[in-house]
This record gives structure tokens, sequence and C-alpha cells, in this order.
């Protein structure tokens, strides 16, 4: 039976991890599918809860003893790997379909494609605007709101593009995404100088020297998508402080 690896990395809320993997394992079929959870030290006890629940076979529980971030923490598995295809996927993912089997399919009949990504809803069914092109100064600014931006922010997600086929992308999301694990391995995950955000932009670009970035509109997934930069000043900064080491790693680009 062909193989099928997923990390989710958690910091509190066992309950979204717990309903995120039974939705996996319950509409994953044909493949044989192993679930990785990294606890990132979670004050709240996420990785003692995760470590004593009883889930059904297939599912490995790593607590660490510090908060390593959202990519060092998903690296942990990389050692662990013997899949064709491994997901990463954030806590508050949901599925009610075999969709990680679909979209391994499709990546099988499509070679030169080494990551993708599927559409993602509210869990109201509401669309989330998440295919991206090459992060840009003027693009990210109109995402956080700046007036007067909103060409740029529109051109930055795409929508002069018809997102309803298979689109080849720059910048696949983190919340939900399959890559070939050859070459996840060989590029060696994710960069850790990142904490959080725009890693997922990070490990796009490292992917595209790979092969291509897809986004594949016909197989869809539910994300609550938590957006902590527009609650915390906290958050917001660390998002600032990853934009720049994003900028001096692959270049200062003031618009697409």
């Amino acid at each position: 039976m062909r193989k099928i690896s997923a990390c989710i990395v958690s910091y509190n809320g066992a309950d979204e991890v717990i309903a995120a993997v039974e939705s996996l394992q319950s509409h994953t079929r044909d493949w044989q599918l192993q679930v990785y959870l990294v606890d990132n030290a979670s004050p709240d006890g996420t990785g003692k809860t995760l470590a004593a629940h009883s889930f059904a076979p297939g599912v490995e529980v790593i607590q660490l003893p510090q908060n390593l971030g959202f990519g060092s923490g998903h690296n942990q598995v990389l050692p662990k790997l013997d899949s064709e295809y491994h997901f990463v996927l954030n806590p508050d993912i949901l599925v009610d379909s075999n969709v990680l089997v679909d979209i391994c399919r499709w990546m099988d009949e499509h070679p030169e494609v080494v990551m993708a990504t599927p559409r993602l809803l509210f869990p109201d069914g509401r669309e989330q605007i998440l295919p991206k092109r090459r992060p840009n100064i003027l693009g990210l600014a109109a995402r956080q709101g700046i007036p007067g931006l909103e060409a740029f922010g529109r051109r930055y997600a795409m929508l002069d593009e018809d997102l309803t086929k298979p689109t080849p992308i720059q910048f696949c999301t983190g919340s939900f995404f399959c890559i070939r694990t050859e070459t996840y391995r060989e590029i060696g995950g994710f960069d850790e100088g990142y904490f959080m955000y725009v890693e997922d932009a990070d490990i796009t670009q490292k992917a595209l020297q790979a092969g291509q970035v897809y986004y594949l509109p016909q197989f869809t997934a539910y994300h609550a998508w938590h957006r902590a930069p527009s609650r915390s000043l906290k958050p917001f900064l660390q998002q600032l402080k990853s934009m720049v080491r994003y900028f001096n790693k692959w270049g200062w680009k003031l618009g697409c």
C-alpha cells in the first residue's frame, strides 16, 4: 500500500488538533496514512492531552521541551518520513473527502509538480483567497489593509487569473500543502530562521527550484484561519521580522 505522511504542529488547542486528525483518518482511503503531531510545549497541556488520547493507529505524538516555532516544529519529522508524499497541515484544518489521496494521484499524473495546495474554505463555506504570486512589498502592504493599494493586493492574490482551474503559483500557503517527500527532504524542509510567518513563502521558493507549485481548486478542505497578526502587536511585529528575513534572502521586490 502506498504511503502518505502528514504533520500538524500545535501550540495549545488539543480539541482542534484531535478533530483535525479524526477527519483525516476518517476520509483518507486506499493509501496508508501516518500522522505526526508535534506539540511546541503548549502551556495549556495540549502535548500531554494528545499523548494520552486514544487515536486510531498511525498517529505519533512528539512533545517538544520548548516552543521551536512553526517551521522547526515541522522539521522534527524529516528523519522519520518514509512516505511518497508529505502534507503540512494547520491544526484548524478539516476534510470531508479523500482529498489527500486525490491530490497525490493528481501529482502522480503531473511529475513536474513538486508541491500543491487545494482550495480552502472557511467552515461556513466562504472562499479563502490564499494562492499568491511571489511576495512583494506593495502586495504585502495591501494585505495589511493600507488604503490605496487595493490594485496591488488584487494582483498579489492572483485575482486577475482564472483560479477555477489548476494554476501554477509562487506562494503556497503553509495551512495545507502537499510536497513530494523526496523534494521536502532534498530542500531541507523549512528554514528554521523563521520562528513564525512567511516561512511558507520561503519554502515555496525552495520548492520552485526543484519543480512547479500548483493551486488545485478541484480539491477542497476547510480551514478556520486564526489570524493573530490582526489582533495583537507581538505577532504583527514577528510577521514584519519574518518579511525582512524573506526579502533579504530572496530579494527586495516593490510590486508584481
